[in-house]
C-alpha cells in the first residue's frame, strides 16, 4: 500500500476524498491545505515517513498522501490522472460548493484510481509524470516537523523561512538588549571607580588638612 489518502479540494474545502487504513490524517491534510498558496504550484511535503504531494491549478487542489518508499514519480502520475478525471466531469465548472459535495459522485473515482496505482500503475502515466517532473522546476520538498503538545494537538510547521526570520529578529533584539545592559554595567563600574578615587583622595588630604580640609597656615 503506497497511496494512503487522496482528495480533491476547492481552495481548502475538501470536495471528495478516499483513504485506506485506520489512522486518521485529516488534521494534517487540512493544515497543509490551509498553507497552499492560491497560485498554480506543485509541491511535496515530508512528514514523518509520509509524503504529501499536491498539484494546485485553476483553484482546485489535488492531494495524495503516500509512503516515503513510493517516491514522487508514481504519486504525481496518480495526481495527473486524478486531475484529468476531475476536469472531465461537468461538476468541475461549478465555482462554489460545500464541503464533501462530490463525495458520492467522485469519491468512488478516487478509490478506483488509488487501487489501480497501488496495485499496477499504468506505465504510460508513470512515463508522462517523470517527464513533467524533469521539466517542472518549482516542485520542491519541504520538511514538516510534528509537534506534540501533551498529546493533545499536532501542528505542522510548513513555513521554515518565517520561523527562521522570527528567530533572527529575536536574536537581534536580544543582542541589542545585552549590549545595552553591558553599557550600563560599564558606566556603573566607571562611576564607582571615580567615586572610590575621590574618596581615596579625600582621605589622603584629610590626614594633612583635617576633616574640614582647612590646609591654610594657622596664626
Amino acid at each position: 500500500m503506497s497511496l494512503i489518502h487522496a482528495l480533491v479540494a476547492q481552495s481548502s474545502t475538501i470536495l471528495a476524498e478516499h483513504k485506506v487504513g485506520e489512522r486518521n490524517f485529516s488534521q494534517a491534510t487540512q493544515t497543509i491545505l490551509s498553507k497552499i498558496p492560491p497560485n498554480n504550484s506543485k509541491l511535496t511535503y515530508v512528514w514523518e515517513q509520509y509524503l504529501f504531494h499536491y498539484i494546485s491549478e485553476g483553484g482546485y487542489v489535488y492531494l495524495v498522501m503516500a509512503e516515503d518508499a513510493a517516491g514522487r514519480k508514481m504519486p504525481f502520475a496518480f495526481l495527473n490522472e486524478l486531475q484529468r478525471r476531475f476536469t472531465a466531469t461537468p461538476s468541475s465548472s461549478d465555482p462554489s460548493r460545500p464541503a464533501y459535495a462530490l463525495q458520492g459522485s467522485f469519491g468512488p473515482t478516487i478509490a478506483e484510481l488509488m487501487h489501480t496505482f497501488n496495485t499496477a500503475p499504468p506505465s504510460d502515466s508513470l512515463s508522462r509524470a517523470q517527464g513533467e517532473l524533469n521539466q517542472v522546476k518549482d516542485i520542491m520538498v519541504h520538511n514538516v516537523e510534528q509537534i506534540l503538545s501533551r498529546g493533545e494537538r499536532i501542528e505542522l510547521l510548513v513555513d521554515k523561512t518565517d520561523v527562521m526570520a522570527g528567530q533572527a529578529t529575536a536574536f537581534r533584539r536580544g543582542a541589542r538588549s545585552v549590549r545595552r545592559q553591558m553599557w550600563w554595567k560599564n558606566q556603573k563600574v566607571v562611576g564607582l571607580g571615580v567615586l572610590a578615587a575621590l574618596i581615596f583622595i579625600y582621605i589622603i588630604v584629610a590626614q594633612f588638612c583635617g576633616a574640614a580640609l582647612h590646609c591654610g597656615s594657622e596664626d
